[in-house]
């Protein structure tokens, strides 16, 4: 493989633009007066704006989606069969109530976008056969966390922190040797 990375993603509307654990999406800027998204890596990123919180959780279309052990136990194959599908190296996936967590291998220098798109993607399909599309119209929120992982050390200890170090995992996967 030439690239892994570790992907994150939420449930619709469990973590929100100004939520106090943090978050990356545009926020106004004085300065310039327009808004701007602070998420270069190793750099802070916002946290903690009430009234962006409340303003987002306004416009939900339905209350916050959680997945249940069920949802999981029948979205973790599916994950699995997309990265098989399309010659992807799954090393680990936890799937918790409110997000997921993915560590993956690829060949050349694929868009993590679009690895995301189709995990997520696929797992909405296979989802909504066993419980219907959500009120929402999506299980997820848009886009999500993409990670280039640079050396080994780095994969091993991501792998590490998603199949062993998830304080309440639905389900979790490693890939064996790994």
């Amino acid at each position: 493989m030439d690239r892994y990375w570790f992907l994150t993603w939420t449930t619709y509307g469990t973590w929100l633009p100004g939520d106090k654990r943090g978050f990356v999406s545009d926020v106004g800027d004085d300065r310039a007066g327009k808004g701007v998204r602070h998420n270069v890596p190793g750099t802070e990123y916002d946290a903690d704006h009430a009234g962006l919180r409340r303003y987002m959780a306004e416009r939900l279309k339905c209350a916050p989606v959680y997945l249940n052990r069920e949802q999981a136990v029948a979205l973790l194959p599916q994950l699995l069969e997309t990265g098989e599908y399309r010659h992807w190296l799954m090393l680990a996936v936890a799937i918790m109530a409110n997000h997921t967590h993915v560590v993956v291998g690829v060949p050349g220098d694929l868009d993590p976008e679009s690895l995301l798109r189709d995990l997520k993607s696929y797992g909405s399909r296979k989802l909504n056969q066993g419980w219907g599309k959500p009120p929402s119209g999506t299980w997820w929120t848009q886009s999500g966390s993409k990670r280039k992982l640079p050396v080994d050390p780095a994969v091993v200890a991501t792998v590490k922190y998603v199949y062993e170090e998830q304080e309440f995992p639905l389900v979790s996967w490693k890939r064996e040797g790994h």
